[in-house]
């Protein structure tokens, strides 16, 4: 009958010693901490893909992942060398361009959530070709409707914005907290104010806030 006798050992450069279940259990969780664990983060189509007609490299489009403009896509980790991220949305995973998505800060794990089930940015205004008119916007009266924002992505209006009159609109940073003042025109845009600057702002850019 075999009776051999099956002990976790540690060895160390000048013994060898039996473990105890301490040590093993202090062992586990040190080598559990050391696991690379990639870091989920949120981003946004920009544009259009389809990996069939636009991937730089044939034999890969079939483990692309397929978009269109406003779609929100969960990434694991940090670009490959070939500058794709991998990523899914709407139940299909794959790799994702990196130039042809942008990243959406946010820390608020609920504004998160909500995000991911939403599934979806509005996109309806991304090509603007308007000039705006600030002579129609109302100087803050005392009826009008603030709405609580959050700047999804930066905003450069001088490199971003179609129209000519880009001065009228306001810049702004991923994880700014925007007031818009009044409702969404025609056009797509609010105006809002951020810490004392005033300007037309695009509403494809801003996730609305609860009121704290």
């Amino acid at each position: 009958m075999d009776t051999r006798l099956e002990l976790d050992v540690l060895i160390f450069p000048d013994k060898v010693k039996i473990a105890t279940p301490e040590e093993l259990s202090e062992w586990d969780l040190e080598s559990a901490s050391q696991l690379s664990i990639p870091t989920v983060r949120l981003f946004v189509a920009l544009y259009p893909y389809n990996p069939a007609a636009m991937s730089p490299n044939y034999e890969r489009a079939g483990e692309e992942l397929p978009f269109v403009p406003g779609q929100i896509i969960k990434v694991f980790g940090d670009t490959d060398s070939d500058g794709f991220y991998h990523g899914e949305s709407g139940g299909l995973s794959g790799y994702v361009p990196s130039n042809m998505v942008d990243e959406i800060l946010v820390d608020d794990k609920y504004l998160k959530h909500l995000l991911m089930q939403q599934g979806f940015l509005p996109v309806d205004h991304t090509d603007m070709s308007f000039t705006p008119d600030l002579s129609e916007v109302a100087s803050n009266p005392d009826d009008v409707v603030v709405h609580r924002m959050m700047a999804l992505f930066n905003y450069d209006p001088w490199e971003s914005s179609p129209n000519m009159d880009s001065e009228v609109e306001l810049g702004f940073r991923s994880g700014d907290i925007i007031y818009a003042l009044g409702d969404m025109d025609q056009d797509g845009f609010y105006y809002g104010d951020l810490h004392g600057r005033r300007g037309l702002v695009p509403s494809n850019y801003l996730q609305p806030l609860p009121w704290n």
